[in-house]
C-alpha cells in the first residue's frame, strides 16, 4: 500500500504570508483593481485621483523600464573589452618587443591606436604602424621617452654655480 506524504496536506502547508518590501507594477495594478471593485457606487472615484494613480503607474512603468536599460548597458560593457577600451583610440602606446625565435626583449616601440579589436574576449590595438597588440601588453600610454633615450632634465645634484 502506497501512503502519502503528509507534507502534501493542506493544512501543512504554510499559511503565514511574508510580506515584500517592494511594490511592483503586477502589485501595482492588483491593488488599483481592488480598489476599483470595491469603491461604494454611490460615490464613485473622482476622474482627477484615477488619472494620478495611473500616471503613477506608468512613472513606475518608466522607471522600471530604465532601470533593466541601465542595468543591461553596465553588464555588456563589463563584458565587451572592444567598449571598455575605445577611449584608447588615437592615443599614442608603449609596447614591449620581443625576437620571434629568442623570445628575448628587443626594446620598446611606440605607435598611435587606430581600431580596438577583440580576440577570445581580449581587447587587441590595431596600431597605426600595422602591428596588433594585446591592450595588456601597453606599458606607457602618452608622448613616449623610452626608445628616444632622453633622460628629461638635468640631475639637480649635479648642477653647476656660475657666476
Amino acid at each position: 500500500m502506497t501512503s502519502i506524504d503528509s507534507s502534501l496536506y493542506l493544512n501543512n502547508q504554510q499559511k503565514v504570508r511574508t510580506p515584500s518590501q517592494e511594490l511592483g507594477k503586477e502589485e501595482f495594478l492588483k491593488l488599483l483593481m481592488v480598489q476599483l471593485q470595491n469603491q461604494d457606487p454611490t460615490s464613485p472615484m473622482d476622474d482627477s485621483q484615477f488619472m494620478s494613480q495611473m500616471a503613477t503607474f506608468s512613472s513606475l512603468e518608466q522607471m522600471m523600464n530604465m532601470s533593466n536599460s541601465i542595468e543591461m548597458l553596465v553588464n555588456n560593457s563589463l563584458v565587451s573589452p572592444v567598449l571598455q577600451y575605445s577611449h584608447m583610440i588615437g592615443e599614442e602606446v608603449s609596447y614591449m618587443t620581443f625576437d620571434e625565435e629568442t623570445g628575448k626583449e628587443t626594446g620598446v616601440e611606440t605607435s598611435k591606436v587606430v581600431g580596438v579589436t577583440q580576440n577570445q574576449g581580449w581587447a587587441v590595438f590595431e596600431l597605426e604602424n600595422g602591428e596588433r597588440i594585446y591592450a595588456d601588453a601597453v606599458v606607457q600610454v602618452g608622448k613616449s621617452n623610452i626608445d628616444d633615450g632622453e633622460q628629461g632634465d638635468a640631475d639637480p645634484d649635479n648642477e653647476e654655480e656660475s657666476e
